[in-house]
Protein backbone atom coordinates (compact mmCIF):
# COMPACT_ATOMS: atom_id res chain seq x y z
CA UNK A 1 0.00 0.00 0.00
CA UNK A 2 2.90 2.87 1.09
CA UNK A 3 4.92 3.60 -1.90
CA UNK A 4 8.15 4.63 -2.35
CA UNK A 5 8.22 7.89 -3.43
CA UNK A 6 10.90 10.36 -2.53
CA UNK A 7 9.92 13.45 -0.62
CA UNK A 8 11.73 16.77 -1.41
CA UNK A 9 12.00 19.24 1.07
CA UNK A 10 10.14 22.74 -0.72
CA UNK A 11 10.38 24.95 2.29
CA UNK A 12 11.78 24.72 6.03
CA UNK A 13 11.33 26.74 8.99
CA UNK A 14 7.82 27.08 9.51
CA UNK A 15 5.88 27.11 12.35
CA UNK A 16 3.24 25.31 11.24
CA UNK A 17 1.90 25.00 7.58
CA UNK A 18 -1.88 24.45 6.32
CA UNK A 19 -3.91 24.56 3.03
CA UNK A 20 -1.46 24.63 0.58
CA UNK A 21 -3.10 25.82 -2.89
CA UNK A 22 -1.17 26.28 -6.04
CA UNK A 23 -2.45 29.60 -7.53
CA UNK A 24 -0.44 31.93 -10.35
CA UNK A 25 2.73 29.77 -10.95
CA UNK A 26 3.16 29.18 -6.75
CA UNK A 27 2.38 27.54 -3.93
CA UNK A 28 0.08 29.33 -1.47
CA UNK A 29 0.07 28.08 2.68
CA UNK A 30 -1.06 29.66 5.44
CA UNK A 31 1.48 29.57 8.56
CA UNK A 32 -0.67 29.49 11.85
CA UNK A 33 1.93 30.66 14.13
CA UNK A 34 3.80 33.24 11.84
CA UNK A 35 0.13 34.46 11.84
CA UNK A 36 0.90 35.00 7.81
CA UNK A 37 -0.11 33.80 4.34
CA UNK A 38 3.50 32.81 2.43
CA UNK A 39 4.16 31.89 -1.47
CA UNK A 40 6.73 30.12 -2.95
CA UNK A 41 8.16 29.82 -6.13
CA UNK A 42 9.73 26.07 -7.37
CA UNK A 43 12.70 26.88 -5.23
CA UNK A 44 11.29 27.76 -2.06
CA UNK A 45 11.55 31.38 -2.21
CA UNK A 46 9.18 32.58 0.23
CA UNK A 47 6.80 36.06 -0.29
CA UNK A 48 4.85 37.65 2.41
CA UNK A 49 1.38 37.68 0.73
CA UNK A 50 -1.09 38.83 4.01
CA UNK A 51 -0.60 39.06 7.46
CA UNK A 52 -3.34 37.61 9.64
CA UNK A 53 -2.93 38.33 13.27
CA UNK A 54 -5.73 36.06 14.79
CA UNK A 55 -4.40 32.98 13.04
CA UNK A 56 -4.81 32.36 8.89
CA UNK A 57 -6.36 28.88 7.64
CA UNK A 58 -8.35 28.53 4.74
CA UNK A 59 -7.12 30.64 1.60
CA UNK A 60 -9.50 31.02 -1.78
CA UNK A 61 -9.69 32.95 -4.81
CA UNK A 62 -12.71 35.05 -5.81
CA UNK A 63 -13.05 35.18 -9.37
CA UNK A 64 -12.01 38.66 -9.99
CA UNK A 65 -8.56 37.79 -8.32
CA UNK A 66 -9.01 38.99 -4.72
CA UNK A 67 -8.04 37.06 -1.92
CA UNK A 68 -9.93 35.16 0.69
CA UNK A 69 -8.04 33.90 3.75
CA UNK A 70 -9.51 32.80 6.74
CA UNK A 71 -8.60 34.66 10.42
CA UNK A 72 -9.70 31.68 12.58
CA UNK A 73 -9.69 33.05 16.31
CA UNK A 74 -11.43 36.00 15.54
CA UNK A 75 -13.97 33.91 13.44
CA UNK A 76 -13.72 35.96 10.38
CA UNK A 77 -13.10 35.78 6.55
CA UNK A 78 -11.04 38.37 5.22
CA UNK A 79 -10.36 39.51 1.73
CA UNK A 80 -7.56 41.23 0.13
CA UNK A 81 -8.36 43.57 -3.12
CA UNK A 82 -5.91 43.60 -5.66
CA UNK A 83 -4.62 47.05 -4.51
CA UNK A 84 -3.26 45.37 -1.21
CA UNK A 85 -6.14 46.98 1.21
CA UNK A 86 -7.47 44.46 3.38
CA UNK A 87 -11.25 44.23 5.26
CA UNK A 88 -13.44 41.83 6.59
CA UNK A 89 -15.36 39.68 3.73
CA UNK A 90 -17.56 38.00 6.83
CA UNK A 91 -18.29 37.56 10.06
CA UNK A 92 -18.78 34.46 11.18
CA UNK A 93 -18.77 34.53 14.86
CA UNK A 94 -22.51 33.83 15.60
CA UNK A 95 -22.52 30.97 13.28
CA UNK A 96 -20.21 28.84 14.38
CA UNK A 97 -18.96 27.76 17.80
CA UNK A 98 -15.04 26.72 18.01
CA UNK A 99 -12.19 28.36 15.71
CA UNK A 100 -12.99 28.78 11.93
CA UNK A 101 -10.70 26.57 9.82
CA UNK A 102 -10.36 25.07 6.04
CA UNK A 103 -12.26 26.80 3.52
CA UNK A 104 -12.69 26.11 -0.04
CA UNK A 105 -13.86 28.88 -2.87
CA UNK A 106 -16.59 27.62 -6.11
CA UNK A 107 -15.82 29.05 -9.22
CA UNK A 108 -19.10 31.92 -9.07
CA UNK A 109 -17.26 32.83 -5.38
CA UNK A 110 -19.11 31.20 -3.00
CA UNK A 111 -17.25 30.26 -0.08
CA UNK A 112 -17.86 27.01 2.03
CA UNK A 113 -16.15 27.45 5.72
CA UNK A 114 -15.86 24.95 8.37
CA UNK A 115 -14.85 25.35 11.94
CA UNK A 116 -13.96 22.95 14.95
CA UNK A 117 -17.24 22.99 16.63
CA UNK A 118 -15.79 23.55 20.49
CA UNK A 119 -12.34 24.45 21.74
CA UNK A 120 -9.98 21.73 20.91
CA UNK A 121 -6.56 23.49 21.85
CA UNK A 122 -8.39 24.26 25.78
CA UNK A 123 -9.54 21.25 26.17
CA UNK A 124 -13.13 21.62 25.56
CA UNK A 125 -15.14 18.45 24.70
CA UNK A 126 -15.81 17.32 20.68
CA UNK A 127 -19.42 18.51 19.67
CA UNK A 128 -20.46 18.71 16.17
CA UNK A 129 -19.98 21.50 14.00
CA UNK A 130 -21.81 23.47 11.11
CA UNK A 131 -20.49 24.77 7.54
CA UNK A 132 -21.33 27.82 6.55
CA UNK A 133 -21.55 29.25 2.87
CA UNK A 134 -20.40 33.07 2.19
CA UNK A 135 -21.88 34.32 -1.10
CA UNK A 136 -20.02 36.84 -3.27
CA UNK A 137 -21.00 40.37 -1.42
CA UNK A 138 -20.38 38.86 2.13
CA UNK A 139 -23.72 37.40 3.22
CA UNK A 140 -23.39 34.61 5.39
CA UNK A 141 -25.48 31.31 6.41
CA UNK A 142 -25.46 27.99 7.83
CA UNK A 143 -25.94 24.98 4.79
CA UNK A 144 -25.17 22.22 7.12
CA UNK A 145 -24.77 20.80 10.69
CA UNK A 146 -23.40 18.20 12.20
CA UNK A 147 -20.48 17.42 11.25
CA UNK A 148 -17.59 15.85 13.44
CA UNK A 149 -14.66 18.43 12.38
CA UNK A 150 -15.25 19.51 9.18
CA UNK A 151 -11.91 20.22 7.40
CA UNK A 152 -10.56 19.75 4.18
CA UNK A 153 -12.80 20.72 1.18
CA UNK A 154 -12.93 19.74 -2.14
CA UNK A 155 -15.44 20.40 -5.43
CA UNK A 156 -15.48 17.96 -7.92
CA UNK A 157 -16.64 19.18 -11.69
CA UNK A 158 -19.59 18.21 -11.69
CA UNK A 159 -20.79 19.91 -8.48
CA UNK A 160 -20.20 17.46 -5.19
CA UNK A 161 -18.63 19.51 -2.03
CA UNK A 162 -16.12 16.52 -0.20
CA UNK A 163 -15.73 17.38 3.38
CA UNK A 164 -13.09 16.14 5.52
CA UNK A 165 -14.81 14.84 9.15
CA UNK A 166 -12.03 14.35 10.73
CA UNK A 167 -13.32 13.03 14.13
CA UNK A 168 -15.65 10.92 12.37
CA UNK A 169 -12.57 9.00 9.93
CA UNK A 170 -14.90 9.77 7.07
CA UNK A 171 -15.43 11.98 3.86
CA UNK A 172 -19.11 13.34 3.70
CA UNK A 173 -20.28 14.46 0.20
CA UNK A 174 -23.23 17.08 -1.04
CA UNK A 175 -24.81 18.02 -3.97
CA UNK A 176 -23.92 22.05 -4.55
CA UNK A 177 -27.47 22.90 -5.80
CA UNK A 178 -27.62 26.43 -8.38
CA UNK A 179 -28.85 28.24 -5.41
CA UNK A 180 -25.81 27.50 -3.26
CA UNK A 181 -27.52 25.20 -1.09
CA UNK A 182 -26.26 21.78 -0.35
CA UNK A 183 -28.96 18.97 -0.72
CA UNK A 184 -28.31 14.80 -1.01
CA UNK A 185 -25.77 14.65 1.55
CA UNK A 186 -24.41 11.70 2.08
CA UNK A 187 -21.03 9.19 3.19
CA UNK A 188 -18.57 9.68 0.22
CA UNK A 189 -15.65 7.45 1.82
CA UNK A 190 -16.44 6.00 5.44
CA UNK A 191 -12.55 4.85 6.43
CA UNK A 192 -12.92 3.37 9.60
CA UNK A 193 -16.05 3.13 11.96
CA UNK A 194 -16.84 6.18 13.40
CA UNK A 195 -16.16 6.52 17.07
CA UNK A 196 -18.74 7.22 19.81
CA UNK A 197 -18.68 10.74 20.93
CA UNK A 198 -16.47 11.05 23.67
CA UNK A 199 -13.56 13.38 24.55
CA UNK A 200 -10.79 14.08 22.33
CA UNK A 201 -8.51 12.01 23.75
CA UNK A 202 -11.02 9.04 23.51
CA UNK A 203 -12.90 10.06 20.39
CA UNK A 204 -8.90 10.23 18.61
CA UNK A 205 -7.68 6.45 20.56
CA UNK A 206 -10.36 5.29 18.81
CA UNK A 207 -9.41 5.15 15.18
CA UNK A 208 -6.20 5.31 13.13
CA UNK A 209 -7.41 7.58 10.40
CA UNK A 210 -8.58 11.27 10.84
CA UNK A 211 -8.97 13.05 7.28
CA UNK A 212 -7.40 16.65 7.37
CA UNK A 213 -6.55 18.43 4.47
CA UNK A 214 -7.53 17.21 1.19
CA UNK A 215 -7.11 17.69 -2.87
CA UNK A 216 -8.90 15.82 -5.86
CA UNK A 217 -7.51 14.04 -8.41
CA UNK A 218 -9.25 13.85 -12.08
CA UNK A 219 -9.78 10.19 -11.77
CA UNK A 220 -11.93 11.51 -8.73
CA UNK A 221 -10.08 10.19 -6.00
CA UNK A 222 -9.20 12.26 -2.54
CA UNK A 223 -5.72 12.60 -1.32
CA UNK A 224 -6.18 13.60 2.40
CA UNK A 225 -3.57 13.99 5.35
CA UNK A 226 -4.41 11.54 7.59
CA UNK A 227 -3.83 13.63 11.17
CA UNK A 228 -3.08 10.38 13.06
CA UNK A 229 -1.35 8.24 10.68
CA UNK A 230 1.84 10.22 9.29
CA UNK A 231 0.79 9.95 5.69
CA UNK A 232 -1.44 11.27 2.89
CA UNK A 233 -3.62 8.88 1.54
CA UNK A 234 -5.35 8.56 -1.85
CA UNK A 235 -9.26 7.36 -1.04
CA UNK A 236 -11.01 5.92 -3.92
CA UNK A 237 -14.78 6.59 -3.46
CA UNK A 238 -16.65 4.60 -0.55
CA UNK A 239 -13.11 4.37 1.57
CA UNK A 240 -10.46 1.73 0.29
CA UNK A 241 -7.11 3.93 0.71
CA UNK A 242 -5.78 3.00 -2.41
CA UNK A 243 -2.24 4.60 -2.48
CA UNK A 244 -0.54 6.07 0.76
CA UNK A 245 2.97 8.34 1.16
CA UNK A 246 4.44 8.26 4.45
CA UNK A 247 6.16 10.89 6.08
CA UNK A 248 9.89 11.13 7.07
CA UNK A 249 10.55 9.98 10.63
CA UNK A 250 9.20 12.37 13.41
CA UNK A 251 6.97 14.18 10.97
CA UNK A 252 3.11 14.10 11.19
CA UNK A 253 0.52 15.43 7.77
CA UNK A 254 -2.02 17.96 8.42
CA UNK A 255 -2.86 19.06 5.07
CA UNK A 256 -1.59 18.38 1.04
CA UNK A 257 -2.78 19.79 -2.10
CA UNK A 258 -1.74 18.84 -5.84
CA UNK A 259 -0.51 21.75 -8.53
CA UNK A 260 2.77 22.28 -9.95
CA UNK A 261 2.99 23.00 -13.97
CA UNK A 262 1.57 20.01 -15.07
CA UNK A 263 -0.88 19.16 -11.40
CA UNK A 264 1.42 15.78 -10.82
CA UNK A 265 3.02 18.06 -7.39
CA UNK A 266 1.80 16.47 -4.05
CA UNK A 267 2.48 18.89 -1.59
CA UNK A 268 1.98 17.84 2.23
CA UNK A 269 2.26 20.19 5.21
CA UNK A 270 4.18 18.40 7.70
CA UNK A 271 4.79 18.92 11.72
CA UNK A 272 6.11 17.27 14.48
CA UNK A 273 2.60 17.18 15.72
CA UNK A 274 -0.58 19.73 16.06
CA UNK A 275 -0.29 21.19 19.46
CA UNK A 276 -0.18 24.37 19.84
CA UNK A 277 1.95 25.37 22.38
CA UNK A 278 4.50 23.31 20.62
CA UNK A 279 4.07 24.88 17.39
CA UNK A 280 4.39 28.01 18.32
CA UNK A 281 7.58 27.71 20.00
CA UNK A 282 9.42 25.54 17.83
CA UNK A 283 10.18 26.01 13.44
CA UNK A 284 10.19 22.79 12.73
CA UNK A 285 7.22 22.84 10.23
CA UNK A 286 8.58 21.61 6.69
CA UNK A 287 6.33 21.56 3.00
CA UNK A 288 7.77 18.17 1.17
CA UNK A 289 7.02 17.22 -2.24
CA UNK A 290 6.85 14.65 -4.31
CA UNK A 291 4.98 13.68 -8.06
CA UNK A 292 1.98 11.15 -8.42
CA UNK A 293 0.83 10.13 -11.83
CA UNK A 294 -3.00 11.29 -11.79
CA UNK A 295 -3.41 15.18 -12.25
CA UNK A 296 -4.97 17.69 -10.12
CA UNK A 297 -8.59 17.55 -10.78
CA UNK A 298 -11.58 20.07 -9.72
CA UNK A 299 -11.24 22.40 -6.89
CA UNK A 300 -9.46 24.16 -5.15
Amino acid sequence: MTSNRTLTPLVEGGNYFECPRWHEDRWWVADFYRHAVFSYDADGGERLELEVEAQPSGLGWLPDGDLLAVSMKDRRVLRRGANGSVATHADLSELTTGHVNDMIVDRRGSAFVGNFGFDLMGGGEPAPASLVRIDPDGAASVVAEDLWFPNGMVITDDGTLIVAETFAARLAAFDIQPDGTLGNRRVWAQVQPSPEPDDTETMLSAVTFAPDGCALDADGHVWAANALGAAVCRIAPGGEIVDEVAMPDGLGVFACGLGGEDGRTLIACAAPDFYEHARMAAREAVLLTTTVEVPHGGLP
